[in-house]
């Protein structure tokens, strides 16, 4: 009987010590995910989105806009700067493309370093 009783105990004392050990643990798995996002990306959730937001308009506008040849246009935002790569047909698509991206709300600026006119190499600035 008295074995049994020191058994429970020590089973209840386990089973408090677990139970008790894992808010610690959800704080130390919190504090190593906020460290690992600060480090890997000083950006924040609000303005991801409103990069996602940038691109998807300045890529919808590329598809509605006369001239432009969307699908061989990639965009990608990064703090409100765009960037354009792919291949166009002529430098007027180019400039074209530069004006209809730099026309789009919340846009900083455009980079269109990465757009090759008919299978040319950017030209370096």
């Amino acid at each position: 009987m008295r074995t049994s009783t020191i058994r429970n105990s020590l089973y209840a004392t386990t089973l408090m010590f677990a139970f008790a050990a894992i808010p610690f643990g959800q704080v130390m798995a919190q504090d190593a995910g906020a460290r690992m996002q600060q480090s890997s990306d000083n950006q924040t959730v609000p303005d991801k989105a409103a990069d996602a937001w940038i691109t998807t308009k300045v890529k919808s506008e590329f598809g509605t806009t006369k001239g432009i040849s969307a699908t061989n246009i990639s965009v990608s935002t990064h703090d409100g700067v765009v960037t354009l790569s792919g291949t166009v047909s002529s430098q007027a698509e180019k400039e074209r493309a530069e004006r209809v991206a730099q026309l789009v709300k919340g846009v900083k600026s455009v980079d269109s370093s990465g757009l090759t006119i008919g299978g040319m190499p950017p030209t370096e600035k």
